[in-house]
């Protein structure tokens, strides 16, 4: 018994062409590094995005807003919804990546925002909640990656600190703690991994052009611009609209693609407004001297 298929049985000569262009595709991304970054919808974590596709890699830009990311989608990355409070979405996105993809090669820790207000003032469970953001949550992004990234003997990570980490100001208690530990965390962590061909990488930024700035004097004003430390409030707002002419996120983002290119990379790079001098005379005075210079600041 003869069979005989009719013409519209066959795929169209258009549907087998986006079928090969679509295989190819696919095959393209399997051959490109494989990047993961956080906080991917604003600010630093956008620009690292961008840049790392216009350098050739698969970018996952993750974030808890997919809406903010449209341009990442038009420039040939992956938006990925990820809560790096919520473990379950950094387990499903990591499942993801490694189903689709089958490795991770870079991972950039940027997911985070800045907990303001005078200790006295801001309830511990912001200050819980702003842990679990800067820290927590990187931590466990982390644990979830190096697996993939031991077995494979190579992989970069990249923790988003600041110079905050490194020095520490007025109503900023929580925020600094959380940069503090983390570059802590990094140190210990670089020792750990380095064996596995795994470098861990601290980037240190100083001001730059975000909404950072904005979200940290509203929290500041929200728990204590009224009573004892109103004085230093008001005091941190007119610093703050003083720097509005700072760098934009590309200089952060030059800093990591430093680091990309390099065979072995450092173990920290700073840079945006102030950065350099700020970490040299913490290194170089004395506590009470240093103390002075930020006092003297919030006059």
């Amino acid at each position: 018994m003869r069979c005989v298929l009719a013409r519209s049985d066959f795929p169209s000569l258009s549907a087998l062409s986006k079928m090969v262009t679509l295989r190819q595709t696919l095959l393209d991304m399997k051959n490109k590094p494989v990047a993961l970054i956080t906080g991917a919808s604003s600010g630093m974590g956008k620009d690292f995005a961008l840049r790392l596709i216009a350098e050739g890699y698969t970018v996952y830009a993750a974030a808890r807003r997919l809406d903010r990311m449209q341009d990442i989608g038009q420039a040939g990355g992956l938006p990925l919804a990820m809560d790096v409070t919520d473990d379950a979405s950094m387990v499903n996105a990591v499942s993801r990546i490694l189903g689709e993809q089958g490795r991770i090669d870079v991972l950039i820790n940027n997911a985070g925002y800045g907990q303001y207000g005078a200790l006295e003032d801001v309830p511990v469970s912001e200050g819980r909640r702003q842990m679990e953001t800067n820290l927590i949550g990187p931590a466990r992004l982390t644990q979830l990656c190096l697996p993939t990234m031991r077995a494979q003997g190579h992989g970069r990570i990249f923790n988003i600190s600041s110079i905050g980490g490194k020095l520490a100001a007025p109503l900023g208690g929580w925020y600094h703690a959380s940069k503090f530990a983390l570059e802590g965390y990094s140190d210990a962590l670089r020792n750990e991994v380095r064996r596995f061909g795994i470098d861990v990488v601290v980037i240190e930024p100083g001001g730059i052009a975000s909404e950072w700035s904005g979200i940290a004097t509203d929290e500041a004003q929200k728990h204590s611009g009224a009573g004892a430390y109103a004085a230093l409030v008001k005091r941190f707002g007119t610093l703050q609209k003083d720097m509005r002419r700072l760098p934009a996120p590309r200089v952060i983002s030059d800093l990591v693609v430093k680091a990309l290119r390099a065979k072995r990379p450092r173990a920290r790079y700073h840079g945006g407004f102030l950065a350099g001098p700020l970490l040299f005379l913490r290194r170089l005075l004395s506590d009470r001297l240093f103390d002075l210079v930020v006092s003297s600041a919030f006059r």
